[in-house]
């Protein structure tokens, strides 16, 4: 159980690093609705992790993730006018004594469609990422594990 004391102690970092978080995430997830493939790969370390499909392999890098995100376009997406919004909230962060921050919410994605005005909601899904502070000042996540509750 954590005491008032330590929660007194982390309330500072969390005050000012929790909308940080909060912040990067609405642009990362941005360039992912938008298909902006090698900008939401910049948003990972350069050998940032992506495991996101149980049973496969995680993605290793930038270039794996970029790929696998401009592949999914083509052939899941090309003749499909879907809009596609990812939502991550309940957000909780935890500072870690390497320097990193790891993070667990939850992430929905909705799916819109023209003349439809009720989305569809896509999976359900846990998330947990490690992220590291970028030579600029700037988050960038080195780790993320994406479980769909379906699949647990």
């Amino acid at each position: 159980m954590t005491s008032p004391a330590e929660v007194s102690a982390a309330t500072p970092v969390l005050t000012e690093l929790y909308p940080r978080i909060q912040q990067f995430y609405a642009g990362q997830v941005r360039h992912l609705d938008a298909f902006r493939a090698e900008e939401f790969a910049a948003t990972f370390t350069e050998d940032g992790v992506f495991d996101h499909r149980p049973g496969a392999d995680p993605l290793l890098g930038r270039q794996a993730i970029a790929a696998a995100v401009s592949g999914y376009q083509r052939t899941k997406h090309a003749a499909d006018p879907v809009q596609r919004r990812h939502w991550f909230n309940m957000l909780q962060v935890f500072p870690q004594d390497d320097g990193t921050v790891r993070t667990e919410y939850y992430a929905l994605v909705l799916h819109t469609r023209p003349g439809t005005p009720e989305p569809q909601t896509g999976p359900s899904c846990f998330v947990t990422d490690v992220l590291e502070v970028g030579e600029d000042g700037g988050l960038l996540t080195k780790f993320r594990r994406v479980r769909q509750d379906h699949l647990v």
